[in-house]
């Protein structure tokens, strides 16, 4: 067994678990996608520690119990539209698709962009489409999606993105609330969205969030 792929099981047995992150498809797939196949080079001796590693500029791949916990509460279907927002270099993506039959991964540059779709490609993920735009307006043309993934922590979660939801979709994400983070779900039930704390997180913030006219609940 390689060295990563040990680190990868202790990851699984160390933190994930211990953290009731127990839904046997998340940790089949957790267990299977190469996370330091998604870091800069000199950063993929840290690749299984639970903290946020910066990949580029300020961009972050989520600490792996914040981001498994999320996936629990997401509750993935097989036939499911996934967007994930903020995709970086497309670790979050190449999880997620392997829960779901479809993933629509935004990201918002050419080079990040680029950079998603050469990991994703190396690893033969052929479900996710990445696509460039604002982070904050989501990609309403490829909706209505079952579950919106926000890849960082935001002030607000636009209204934009909750229209973006189809009847019983779920949006995902980390709060900061008076410098707090908790993570979030958004559901959408009988035409209306219905807000749910899940549990204290502390993750590095996505941008261009901050200004955004929040969804009021």
């Amino acid at each position: 067994m390689s060295d990563f792929a040990t680190a990868r099981a202790s990851m699984i047995d160390c933190q994930l678990r211990p953290n009731e992150v127990n839904d046997e498809r998340i940790i089949r797939v957790m267990s299977t996608v190469p996370r330091e196949v998604f870091l800069p080079k000199a950063k993929r001796s840290i690749a299984y520690v639970d903290e946020d590693i910066e990949v580029k500029d300020g961009r972050y791949v989520m600490e792996p119990v914040i981001f498994g916990k999320l996936l629990v509460a997401a509750k993935i279907s097989q036939d499911d539209l996934v967007l994930d927002i903020g995709c970086v270099s497309g670790y979050s993506a190449a999880v997620i698709a392997g829960l779901c039959d479809a993933v629509v991964a935004l990201e918002a540059t050419d080079e990040m962009v680029a950079l998603a779709e050469k990991k994703l490609a190396a690893l033969d993920v052929m479900n996710v489409a990445v696509v460039k735009g604002d982070l904050a307006a989501g990609v309403a043309k490829q909706g209505p999606f079952d579950v919106i993934f926000l890849e960082g922590a935001v002030q607000s979660v636009p209204s934009g993105l909750i229209k973006q939801l189809r009847e019983g979709g779920r949006l995902l994400c980390v709060k900061l609330e008076d410098g707090v983070g908790r993570g979030h779900m958004i559901a959408m039930k009988d035409g209306e969205a219905v807000e749910t704390v899940l549990f204290d997180a502390n993750v590095h913030a996505l941008p261009d969030f901050q200004n955004e006219a929040s969804f009021v609940f």
